[in-house]
Order: C-alpha cells, then sequence, then structure tokens
C-alpha cells in the first residue's frame, strides 16, 4: 500500500508570465518503507493544465547513495476527464541536475527500465491522493 508525506508547498511568482507557480516536495512509502521521493511543479497562469515532475526511486535507507537511485522526468495533463502521463527525456525536466534522487534517465530508458510500472502506480497515486495536484486539476485554490 502506498502513502504520501505531504511537505508544505511553496509558492513563487513565475518569472514567465507573473502567476503563481507551485513547489512540491513528497515522500513516498510503500508499506511504510521509503520508497520514493516525487517533486512537481505547476503554475496558474500557464495555458492549459500540466504537472512537470520527477520521481526518484531506488534505496532510501541510511546508508543509501543516490548511486542506488534512479529518477523520471515526467509530465502529468488531464485529457477528457483522464490523465496522461508523458515521461519526458531528462533535459526536459527542471530536476535533470538534481543528485540526491538520483540519475535522471532519458524517455527511452525510462520506458525500459523494470520501475517504470512503479513510476506510473505512483502517478496514479499523485492525481488521486495529492490535494494541491488534484486542486489544481479541479480548477480549484488549495486552501492550506
Amino acid at each position: 500500500m502506498l502513502t504520501i508525506e505531504f511537505e508544505e508547498p511553496k509558492e513563487e511568482t513565475c518569472d514567465c508570465c507573473g502567476g503563481i507557480t507551485t513547489r512540491l516536495t513528497r515522500f513516498v512509502y510503500q508499506d511504510d518503507d521509503a520508497f520514493a521521493i516525487y517533486y512537481a511543479v505547476f503554475s496558474d497562469n500557464h495555458p492549459g493544465r500540466e504537472v512537470k515532475a520527477a520521481i526518484g526511486l531506488g534505496e532510501w535507507g541510511g546508508e543509501s547513495t543516490p548511486e542506488q537511485r534512479h529518477s523520471f522526468g515526467l509530465v502529468l495533463r488531464e485529457k477528457e476527464s483522464q490523465y496522461e502521463v508523458m515521461i519526458v527525456n531528462a533535459e526536459e525536466s527542471p530536476w535533470h541536475d538534481a543528485t540526491n534522487i538520483g540519475q535522471m534517465l532519458n524517455r527511452d530508458e525510462a520506458l525500459a527500465h523494470p520501475w517504470i510500472e512503479d513510476v506510473f502506480h505512483i502517478t496514479d497515486h499523485m492525481v488521486t491522493d495529492d490535494p494541491a495536484i488534484k486542486a489544481y486539476f479541479e480548477g480549484e485554490q488549495l486552501i492550506a
């Protein structure tokens, strides 16, 4: 069973449009064990509704290192009351150089990686269980 630990969202003014950009850091547990971290970002003023995200999977114990993890860059979009997940190349992700979540894989590597099903499982929970992402896609203001 997956559970998510929610850090307080961070909001800032978007450099390109003047809207509000929301940044999220989330910790994912599987059966109470550290399983993944995800970062997500979205803006209230950009055309269309999309969430850019990165999911880091691998070993998270006290002795673990980033070399024991891989990260996956992605974009979430709502389309006709469903969600689309697009895996992107590393250089397209705002977190392509984040070292703590492991080496970010390019699209072809990510889609062939044995952890890709875990990535998709986490994205299912992101759109249903994360109140900030859910409110964003529903066009609502998140009340903290």
